[in-house]
């Protein structure tokens, strides 16, 4: 009887965790709206951009020895559609495909106080 109960907790423990997952970070907060209404030169610190913008893609340090981070969002965006025509008695068929991609950097520099010294960001369609 103890066999059993301890195979029905076993997979029942397994069931639940497999209901348990781990969320990536969203980048939907990485807008150049966001940059601009949430950072402040001189007030906004680390911790506050973490919660904002999660985790940095790359953090280094310039010539000054500051901080700096960055922030890469890329989006491909593609589609395609069929195309058909007649040409007199052939019949043509053929499809179109487009491709469109988004990028958004951002980076920011903080000071020996972890609060943003200084930030800019580049967004590009093409």
């Amino acid at each position: 009887m103890k066999k059993y109960i301890a195979l029905f907790l076993l997979g029942f423990l397994l069931a639940l965790s497999g209901c348990a997952s781990v969320q990536p970070v969203q980048q939907a907060n990485l807008t150049p709206g966001m940059a601009k209404t949430k950072i402040i030169k001189g007030q906004t610190t680390q911790n506050e951009i973490l919660q904002v913008f999660g985790p940095p893609n790359i953090v280094t340090k310039n010539k000054s020895g500051n901080e700096v981070w960055t922030y890469d969002k890329v989006s491909v965006e593609s589609g395609s559609s069929d195309v058909y025509g007649t040409l007199f008695i052939l019949g043509g068929a053929g499809s179109r495909s487009s491709t469109s991609a988004r990028t958004f950097t951002l980076m920011i520099e903080f000071d020996d106080k972890d609060v943003v010294k200084d930030f800019s960001y580049r967004s590009s369609a093409f």
